[in-house]
């Protein structure tokens, strides 16, 4: 696979865009009614997809996404060299503290919080 994209259902695709803007400390590259980008790496990329855009597309047969909304349905693992500072900054955007930074039995030091719609980010430092 030449690249990969991971595409969160929000409820506020703005809301979403500030919070991500700040907390990766980048501004997308793509933001469209729709549809927000943001480039993580060469081969990979977030976006943020407002519930009722996907929901149009997928229910039925699946349920509307709303109804899981708050519910933690995904983790995404961002490496950074600073998992206190990211989870500062987290916090700092409206996050909510899951779990402070702490040694984990695969050898990372790893903190958790949750965005506004309620997906994992877990900030880790080998």
């Amino acid at each position: 696979m030449p690249s990969v994209e991971f595409i969160l259902y929000v409820k506020d695709q703005q809301r979403s865009r500030d919070f991500y803007s700040e907390v990766l400390q980048m501004e997308p590259h793509l933001h469209v009614a729709g549809m927000t980008e943001f480039r993580l790496n060469n081969n990979c990329k977030l976006g943020l997809m407002p519930e009722s855009g996907i929901a149009r597309i997928i229910s039925p047969p699946m349920p509307h996404p709303s109804q899981g909304s708050g519910i933690p349905r995904c983790e995404l693992y961002l490496l950074t060299p600073n998992a206190e500072a990211s989870i500062d900054r987290c916090l700092n955007a409206g996050a909510e503290l899951i779990s402070t930074v702490q040694p984990r039995n695969w050898g990372h030091k790893v903190g958790y919080c949750s965005d506004p719609d309620g997906h994992i980010l877990a900030w880790a430092a080998e």
